[in-house]
């Protein structure tokens, strides 16, 4: 019997619950793998075949390769595991979120530094907020 999830109604939104982690735990296996030197190492010499030893989905592997981390998420991939990509790109997590909303890194400290989204018209799918999927993606970052 599938549980109720009432949260899937959140525009923008992807909720990290057991069937997600089902789905994603060899993705943020490999994540977790990239801690050590010695893998990131291996996985920046040869990022396919580094993926290809792990029994991960081609979606989910093209996603890694793609650094497409809404993509990731949307496979099972948890933000917190995913950050150890980023972090082996050299990238800080406020430059990962910027990224996944579209955003200048700039644009994005604004946001967040200005108090976020409004969570007028961001509650459910189908209110007017800047949330709302015909809204993404924002900012220049997708532009330039």
């Amino acid at each position: 019997m599938p549980l109720d999830k009432p949260y899937l109604d959140i525009p923008g939104t992807t909720i990290f619950d057991a069937e997600q982690s089902r789905k994603g735990y060899w993705l943020n296996q490999f994540c977790m793998s990239l801690m050590k030197s010695v893998n990131r190492e291996r996985f920046k010499s040869d990022e396919r075949a580094y993926l290809d030893e792990w029994p991960m989905n081609e979606e989910q592997k093209l996603a890694v390769l793609a650094r497409d981390l809404n993509r990731c998420m949307a496979a099972g991939g948890n933000i917190y595991f995913l950050a150890k990509i980023g972090a082996t790109d050299g990238l800080s997590f406020q430059q990962m979120a910027g990224s996944m909303t579209g955003m200048t890194e700039d644009e994005y400290r604004d946001m967040m530094v200005g108090g976020g989204r409004s969570i007028e018209g961001n509650r459910h799918i189908g209110e007017d907020g800047s949330a709302q999927a015909n809204r993404q993606p924002q900012g220049r970052a997708g532009s330039l």
